[in-house]
């Protein structure tokens, strides 16, 4: 199954992804199915999360994997990052968003979160992620709200984010 892609060439600062450089950029979304998109996000998070954060395989791989849409972001069609959404009992939730190093503090984070914003909201359900803590100012700016108590999760500290303009 091929996956579906936007492309975008970011000359200016574009409002809504916060860009600032001339770089081709490309969005693939794509179900597990997609054996070769899936192996390359799932290096990415191994990278990220796995060797980086030191997050057990286990715990980064879950049941969740086939019921989610993921996205991978290519920068001049080199593999940048990735992302995926699933339904819950709740709404939406956001996930796994992680960046390579080398795209880090760019502008790619908060482009990946609009783009998949931009695919959930018309759902018309809450949306929602757990936000490693030095994490939340990307959320926020794209919108989400602190909920709740300081949790841990992969020996991380989170906090629930909404995005703000969600039915609750």
């Amino acid at each position: 199954m091929a996956g579906k892609s936007s492309s975008y060439f970011l000359k200016k600062i574009d409002y809504f992804s916060g860009l600032k450089q001339d770089h081709m950029t490309e969005v693939i979304r794509f179900k597990t199915e997609d054996k070769d998109n899936a192996s390359i996000i799932f290096a990415i998070r191994q990278k990220v999360f796995v060797e980086e954060q030191h997050v057990s395989h286990e715990e980064e791989y879950d049941e969740h994997e086939d019921e989610s849409m993921h996205y991978m972001l290519l920068v001049d069609k080199q593999p940048a990052g990735t992302a995926r959404w699933r339904f819950t009992n709740d709404g939406i939730k956001l996930e796994r968003f992680a960046l390579l190093p080398e795209f880090r503090n760019k502008g790619y984070g908060s482009f990946l979160v609009n783009t998949v914003l931009k695919d959930v909201i018309p759902y018309g359900k809450m949306i929602y992620l757990n936000a490693q803590v030095n994490a939340m100012n990307l959320y926020s700016r794209a919108g989400f709200y602190q909920v709740g108590e300081l949790f841990y999760e992969a020996n991380i500290p989170h906090f629930k984010m909404i995005f703000k303009n969600t039915v609750s």
